[in-house]
């Protein structure tokens, strides 16, 4: 299983926020490109950020400093986070994004992620957020009736080659990942499933099922760099 540091931007910062709270925001670094140079050193494969300010606006706005980060690592990097349209798709991938991530858009408008599927391919994944087994949307601001697993099964069901779940309610905490949600949605989609929140430490991973894709690491990442610097 690869581990995918994950890094939250929120006014320039890195950041992680306590169940996806704005205000609830714990700042681990001032510098971004710095934070994603220390995860190569430390043999990062990937990393995966996340434009929180872009979430909770409705378009990117962290693309700046999301251009000079792949600039200056040589790992994939990929990106979600307020990308309503498909121009912001297109430009992330012209800065070198590897894959971006649609969350909010694929939930509201899926209809219309059948032809980006066929046009970006890998490049593109679709963002699950989850509590209690029901979507959050817009910055995870908003509860839908939809659930998790019909969501995985219809972006399945279009070609979405990588899905990527998180249960909001263990994200930040330190407590461990929803494991149940994650094989419920492992056993009925054949996309590869990369899981998000709660990961602490390397027995947690053991824990996943055997299907689950690269898992990240954002908070407890986020801890364990800071103490070392």
């Amino acid at each position: 299983m690869i581990i995918m540091p994950a890094i939250d931007l929120k006014d320039g910062k890195c950041v992680r926020l306590r169940q996806g709270r704005a205000d609830e925001v714990t700042v681990y670094g001032s510098d971004p490109v710095d934070m994603a140079l220390h995860w190569v050193d430390e043999g990062a494969q990937g990393l995966h950020i996340v434009d929180l300010d872009g979430a909770f606006s409705g378009h990117p706005t962290h693309t700046d400093t999301i251009r000079a980060i792949t600039k200056a690592v040589a790992i994939p990097v990929q990106v979600g986070g307020g990308l309503r349209t498909d121009e912001d798709i297109r430009r992330l991938l012209d800065v070198g994004v590897a894959r971006v991530v649609l969350g909010t858009r694929a939930c509201v408008d899926p209809g219309a992620l059948a032809p980006l599927v066929a046009d970006f391919r890998e490049q593109l994944a679709v963002g699950i957020d989850a509590r209690n087994g029901k979507v959050q949307i817009r910055g995870w601001v908003e509860t839908t009736e939809i659930y998790a697993v019909d969501l995985a099964v219809q972006m399945a069901h279009i070609g979405v080659h990588t899905i990527i779940y998180t249960d909001t309610a263990t994200d930040g905490m330190l407590k461990g990942p929803n494991i149940e949600g994650v094989r419920q949605l492992c056993g009925r989609v054949s996309a590869n499933v990369i899981a998000s929140g709660g990961f602490r430490r390397s027995t947690t991973c053991g824990a996943s099922p055997s299907s689950v894709q690269p898992t990240f690491s954002g908070r407890s990442s986020a801890r364990r760099s800071t103490k070392r610097r």
